[in-house]
């Protein structure tokens, strides 16, 4: 039926058409009925991935940016994703960019978006994810102790990822402070987090993934974690998330530099500022390209990665996957794991569910 749905979704506005879908899985999540048949519907065969120290109950994803606040977590959780990747959370709520900021390319199936970060604050999450507010998921993430949370992860159980990302008026400078803030805040709530230094949509965020940077905003990540971790009494993976765009030289100096400053994994990729190809009037929107025109890009920066790290981390594949044989190509190149997004935009729900299946 999804097909009639995008129809009429598609007559509206796409953050609004955006803010309607969530705020429907998250009232469907939110009622035990509801909920159960949502999980009926999409349960699909299960194929444990172990990644970061982490058992996830198969490879599938939510890649951030679906879900920024928190908001959806139990609705969600029922399509039969492996994990969800909550955010990009910031230290301070901001508004993001001047709307509109979202366009869909029908005609190339992608999306463009310069939403720049908009977030409800990492205080808000926070609170999202108290147990009293949420029960399941986050009864087993937030401990009644800081000093008491559970390592180990229940069969079955939807891992839960936080992307992270500074604040715009927070100068390149002072970038590691906002990272750091966000780490301690937030690394009770999460299986992992993910550090964003790739969203075309800050001004000057990419400039962080340049070597004396990336190197000096890792290492004081890897330090704090540390200290987080012997608080907490868990693991606290850190992955960070690349762009598509940059050159093979500076790729692989991104990928040295993540390997040595001892991060748990790799995120690629971002949305890209290319345009080459595409047949849209909305082409020459300025913003993040995301879906089918990515895939090849994508699909390159994953070999070259996978090469790089020659196994010594898991990688994680996002980017123009829109059906299975996507899914499948990713994980055959070597991902462990792998996202969507974009894919969900114009396929639906159950594209989870049939790349389980069929990948």
């Amino acid at each position: 039926m999804y097909p009639f749905f995008r129809s009429l979704l598609f007559r509206l506005d796409p953050e609004t058409a955006h803010r309607l879908t969530l705020q429907a899985i998250r009232f469907a999540g939110d009622f035990s009925p509801s909920r159960w048949f949502l999980t009926q519907l999409f349960r699909a065969p299960a194929k444990p991935v172990h990644a970061f120290g982490l058992t996830f109950k198969n490879p599938v994803g939510l890649a951030a940016g679906y879900d920024k606040d928190a908001l959806a977590i139990r609705g969600l959780a029922a399509l039969g994703f492996g994990h969800l990747e909550l955010g990009t959370v910031t230290p301070q709520p901001q508004p993001g960019n001047p709307s509109p900021r979202v366009f869909r390319l029908p005609e190339d199936e992608a999306v463009i978006n310069r939403m720049g970060f908009p977030s409800l604050g990492s205080e808000f999450v926070q609170k999202q994810l108290n147990p009293s507010l949420r029960d399941g998921i986050a009864e087993r993430l937030i401990p009644r102790s800081r000093k008491t949370i559970p390592t180990r992860i229940k069969k079955g159980d939807v891992i839960l990822g936080i992307n992270l990302g500074k604040n715009k008026d927070t100068p390149n400078e002072e970038a590691a402070l906002d990272y750091l803030e966000l780490l301690q805040c937030l690394a009770p709530y999460a299986d992992y987090l993910a550090i964003n230094i790739s969203s075309p949509n800050t001004v000057g965020l990419r400039q962080l993934q340049g070597r004396p940077a990336l190197e000096a905003l890792l290492t004081q990540l890897h330090a704090q974690r540390q200290l987080e971790e012997k608080k907490l009494e868990k693991r606290l993976p850190l992955l960070v998330k690349l762009a598509p765009d940059l050159g093979d030289n500076e790729l692989n100096e991104a990928v040295d530099v993540i390997l040595d400053t001892h991060m748990d994994g790799l995120i690629v990729t971002n949305t890209t500022l290319g345009r080459e190809g595409l047949r849209s009037t909305r082409r020459d929107e300025s913003g993040g390209l995301s879906g089918s025109p990515l895939r090849l890009r994508s699909e390159a920066v994953l070999c070259q990665v996978v090469k790089r790290v020659n196994g010594r981390i898991p990688v994680v594949s996002v980017g123009g996957i829109m059906n299975p044989e996507d899914a499948k190509r990713r994980l055959e190149a070597g991902a462990a794991l792998i996202q969507i997004y974009t894919g969900l935009i114009y396929a639906g729900p159950g594209l989870v569910k049939e790349i389980l299946v069929k990948s």
